[in-house]
C-alpha cells in the first residue's frame, strides 16, 4: 500500500526558508525598496533575499548604494528570521498573538534544535529571543561608540544593522563596499564583531549550560572549596556535547589564527603592511569570520593560495549546532576524527573525553560530511562549467555559499546569470542542510523488518 506522505520537520523548515526568500524577493522588487534610479534584476533581487534569509552575505549588488532604507529593513528582517530559524521566528509570532502552542508545534521546535526532551521548549524559545535581543543590543551600543561620531545619526542604524548581522553570522553591513576593511585596525569594532560571531556560533544550548554551571560555582562560595577547584569540577561535569563545542571552537579559532598569521605575515595585500598588533588582530578576525560570519577585515582576493585553502577548510567546518552558524558543524568533524583515531587504534567504539559516542551519531556524522562534501563538489563542477575564473576563486565562492559564510575573492559580482542561480541554490542547500533536502523528498519512514546475512568486503 502506498504510504501517506507527511510534512516532517525537515520539509517544513525547507519550505519555510524558500517561502521567506520568495516573500523577501517580492518586497525587494517594489520600487520603494530601491534607491532612486537604481535597477535590480529579478535574479539579483532573489540572490540578495536568499543570501539574507540564509544568513550567507554574498552580494551581487552593493547593499548600501542599491537598497533604500525600506529595502534595508526588509533585508534586516530576513537576516533576523534566517538567524533565529523559521521555526523560532514563527513561534515568536504565535506567542505574541497569544496562540496556543500545540504538541505538534512543540515537537517541531524540538526537532529544529536537535533536542531530546519536549518539556520546557516554549521557555527555551523565550530565553533564545531574550538572549538574542540582549546580545544584539549590547553589540549595537558598542558599535555606536565608533559609528555615531563618524556618521552622526546614521551611525545608529548602521550599528543596529551590523550588530544583528554579526550575531546572525550574516556578513552584511551598511559601511560601504569593502566590508570591515576600513576598520582593520579598530580594536573595538573587531573585538565586538568577533564576540557576537562566537557567542551565536557556539549554539544556544551551550549558553544555558555555561550559565547553569556558573551559577553552581557561585553558589558554592560558602562550601570551603577553593574557586579553582570548583571551576575544574564544573568543567569535568559538563555534558559531552558542550565539551566538544567549546574545545573544538577554541582549537579552530586559535589554530586558524596562528596559521593565517604565519602564511600572511609578509603579504602586503593582506596583513603585511600592518604593525605586529594589527597582524595579530587581523589574523584572529580572519579565523573567526570564516566560522560562517562572512565579514572581511582584509582583502580575500589578496590571500595566498595556501591561506585560501585553509579558509575553505575552516568555512566548511563552520560553527556548532543549534546556533546561527552554518557548515557541517564542529561536533561532526570532531566525531569523524575521533572515529578515525579509534579505527587506527583498533577500537570498536568512538571515544572522547572518557565517553562513548553512539553508533547512530557516528553514522549521522558520516552522512552529513559525505552528503555535504558531495553537494559542494557538484556545485563546484557546475560553477566551473559556466563561470570564467580561476579554480581557487570558484572553490572559495562555492564553499562560502554552501557553508553560509559570505566571504568572496571579489568574485560574486562577476558571476554569470547561470552562475548566480547555482550560488542561490547552493546557499539554500547550505542553510537547510543537504541531509534535510534529501529527507524532504523521502516518502516516509520505514522500519527494517528483514535482517540480511553479514558479509565482509575488502576496503582501502
Amino acid at each position: 500500500m502506498k504510504k501517506r506522505r507527511k510534512f516532517i520537520t525537515t520539509r517544513i523548515i525547507a519550505l519555510g526558508f524558500m517561502i521567506a526568500a520568495l516573500c523577501g524577493t517580492a518586497l525587494l522588487l517594489l520600487p520603494l525598496a530601491k534607491r532612486p534610479g537604481v535597477y535590480v534584476s529579478f535574479t539579483d533581487t532573489m540572490f540578495t533575499a536568499m543570501s539574507a534569509v540564509c544568513v550567507t552575505g554574498l552580494l551581487t549588488k552593493p547593499l548600501i548604494s542599491t537598497w533604500s532604507p525600506f529595502g534595508q529593513i526588509i533585508i534586516l528582517l530576513l537576516i533576523q528570521m534566517g538567524g533565529l530559524g523559521i521555526v523560532t521566528f514563527t513561534t515568536v509570532f504565535m506567542l505574541l498573538l497569544n496562540r496556543r502552542i500545540s504538541l505538534k508545534d512543540r515537537m517541531l521546535i524540538r526537532d529544529a534544535y536537535n533536542l531530546d526532551k519536549i518539556g520546557g521548549l516554549i521557555v527555551m524559545v523565550r530565553r533564545i529571543i531574550k538572549g538574542t535581543l540582549i546580545a544584539e543590543g549590547i553589540g549595537a551600543l558598542l558599535y555606536m561608540i565608533v559609528f555615531v561620531p563618524e556618521y552622526g545619526a546614521r551611525g545608529i542604524w548602521k550599528s543596529i544593522f551590523l550588530s544583528v548581522s554579526a550575531f546572525c553570522n550574516a556578513g552584511m553591513d551598511l559601511l560601504g563596499e569593502n566590508s570591515l576593511m576600513d576598520y582593520t585596525g579598530n580594536f573595538l569594532v573587531n573585538v565586538t564583531t568577533m564576540c557576537l560571531i562566537i557567542a551565536a556560533g557556539i549554539g544556544f544550548p551551550v549558553w544555558w549550560t555555561i550559565q547553569a554551571e556558573a551559577g553552581k560555582i557561585h553558589e558554592g562560595r560558602g562550601s570551603g572549596i577553593p574557586l579553582h577547584q570548583r571551576i575544574i569540577s564544573s568543567i569535568r561535569h559538563l555534558p559531552l556535547y558542550v565539551k566538544i563545542v567549546l574545545s573544538s571552537t577554541l582549537v579552530l579559532i586559535a589554530g586558524g589564527a596562528v596559521l593565517i598569521f604565519i602564511l600572511e605575515y609578509d603579504n602586503v595585500h593582506t596583513i603585511g603592511y600592518l604593525p605586529l598588533s594589527g597582524k595579530i588582530l587581523a589574523s584572529l578576525f580572519q579565523s573567526v569570520t570564516t566560522r560562517t560570519a562572512g565579514f572581511a577585515a582584509v582583502s580575500q582576493a589578496g590571500l595566498r593560495k595556501a591561506t585560501a585553502m585553509l579558509c575553505c577548510v575552516l568555512m566548511f567546518i563552520g560553527g556548532s549546532p543549534s546556533g546561527t552558524a552554518g557548515g557541517i558543524k564542529t561536533t561532526t568533524i570532531v566525531i569523524l576524527l575521533c572515529t578515525v583515531i579509534s579505527i587506527l587504534r583498533e577500537r570498536n567504539e568512538t571515544e572522547l573525553f572518557s565517553r562513548r559516542v553512539s553508533g547512530n551519531t557516528v553514522r549521522r556524522a558520516v552522512a552529513i560530511f559525505a552528503v555535504s562534501f558531495s553537494a559542494m563538489l557538484i556545485s563546484l563542477f557546475l560553477l566551473c562549467s559556466v563561470q570564467p575564473g580561476s579554480f581557487v576563486d570558484c572553490l572559495y565562492e562555492v564553499v562560502s555559499a554552501i557553508a553560509t559564510v559570505g566571504l568572496s575573492r571579489d568574485f560574486t559580482g562577476g558571476l554569470t546569470t547561470v552562475g548566480r542561480w547555482i550560488i542561490i541554490f547552493t546557499m539554500y542547500l547550505g542553510r537547510i542542510g543537504p541531509i534535510s533536502l534529501a529527507l524532504f523528498f523521502n516518502s516516509g519512514r520505514y522500519i527494517n523488518l528483514i535482517g540480511y546475512p553479514e558479509e565482509h568486503v575488502s576496503v582501502g
